[in-house]
């Protein structure tokens, strides 16, 4: 699982905030906004990793039981597979 081409992520004063690039502007039309968390997570879909990889750096970056890193990957991906955002 990775995010499609033509999306990139950016962090501007602070905030991080995904854009479309490139042929994403032909499907997608806005930005959507990141808090922490959500890049951290972003950064690892970009790199390739899959849902249990991505719980265990959850896990060892926030401190969190594995059961809430799970979930929370779960519902970040559900989100981002909804905005279609997700190959």
């Amino acid at each position: 699982m990775k995010i499609k081409e033509g999306f990139i992520l950016r962090e501007v004063s602070g905030s991080f905030i995904v854009v479309a690039v490139g042929e994403g502007t032909k499907t997608f039309n806005g930005m959507i906004q990141l808090n922490e968390t959500g890049a951290f997570l972003w950064k690892l879909l970009e790199s390739g990793a899959t849902e249990e990889q991505m719980a265990e750096q959850m896990m060892k970056e926030y401190a969190v039981e594995k059961q809430v890193a799970l979930c929370d990957v779960k519902e970040f991906i559900g989100s981002l597979k909804e905005a279609n955002l997700i190959v």
